[in-house]
């Protein structure tokens, strides 16, 4: 049996409305197909490892309320291993989500029990490190837990996959720890202070990543597919066209399935192959984790084979 994934991260419950546009300032709007899907970029990167094939585990936290039972029911549902998920006396996190009809999504996130998500909690399950694939990770619990989260699976050889998601500021030395950094255009501008519209401004910013430490840097451009810079000359990957209902979690899509295919022991560049295709698939989707993709799905797109 393949080794699992461990993914520490998020679990939130999403709330989506449709709007014609993205209100401006001060301004209402009427929408319209209000829905609630499960998310959380942890939880969706997790799911997106499972509809692949691949054993995973989460390890995060969720509420003692409906949201967590949601969320939990969910994971386990598809086919997640639910033994990380801890629960704290605070609400389960929530992202308020507006999708404009041009499938564009502006996100604002109340943590809630993401934020107990703490270094005692990553330390009791460092067990489930022992022998994993490897160990996945974003920014949407504490960097605490982040940080002793990579020194961990550091001490058991298993290599880190960082999704720098939300965007932040990062210390030189986490960066130095990554084996995998999978940043977009806007986390990949903030951390390198590079302008990132082109994938020949994406070439500089990875430069610039690589120098700072990191492994093998792939940045995720949109619909301009990714770059991927390792020890050789960087490779431009393109993206898979689709009609887009909804972008919510496709980039959680592309870094599961990335990480999946490197697992399985496929090099950076056709793991990144796999990444587009599971972004743009899930790009045809409304919602968080059910617009997430098979494997059946992913490798027929990257075959070509209808």
């Amino acid at each position: 049996m393949a080794r699992p994934l461990i993914v520490l991260g998020s679990l939130n419950m999403d709330l989506v409305i449709r709007a014609p546009r993205h209100p401006r300032p001060g301004e209402t709007l009427v929408g319209s197909n209000f829905g609630m899907f499960p998310g959380g970029k942890g939880a969706n990167q997790a799911v997106a490892v499972a509809r692949l094939g691949q054993p995973v585990t989460m390890i995060g936290c969720v509420g003692r309320d409906a949201f967590g039972d949601a969320l939990i029911a969910t994971l386990q549902a598809a086919g997640v291993d639910t033994t990380g998920v801890a629960r704290a006396d605070a609400a389960t996190g929530v992202a308020l989500i507006t999708l404009s009809a041009a499938g564009e999504n502006t996100i604002v996130v109340a943590p809630g029990a993401n934020g107990a998500v703490t270094p005692e909690l990553v330390r009791m399950h460092e067990p489930l490190m022992a022998g994993a694939a490897a160990l996945l990770l974003q920014l949407e619990v504490p960097l605490p837990a982040v940080e002793t989260a990579i020194r961990l699976a550091r001490g058991h050889g298993v290599p880190v996959i960082l999704n720098p998601a939300p965007a932040r500021p990062l210390p030189a030395e986490l960066i130095a720890q990554v084996d995998y950094l999978i940043p977009n255009q806007h986390e990949a501008a903030l951390l390198t202070g590079l302008p990132v519209h082109s994938p020949e401004e994406a070439q500089m910013a990875a430069e610039v990543l690589r120098r700072s430490g990191a492994g093998v840097v792939v940045l995720t451009l949109g619909e301009q597919g990714a770059l991927v810079l390792a020890d050789g000359e960087p490779v431009h990957v393109p993206a898979f066209p689709v009609e887009v209902v909804d972008t919510t979690a496709a980039g959680d899509a592309f870094v599961g399935a990335f990480a999946v295919a490197l697992s399985e022991g496929r090099a950076p560049v056709e793991a990144a192959t796999w990444g587009c295709a599971a972004g743009a698939l899930a790009c045809t989707v409304l919602g968080a984790q059910p617009s997430l993709p098979t494997r059946t799905a992913v490798l027929r797109l990257v075959t070509g084979d209808e």
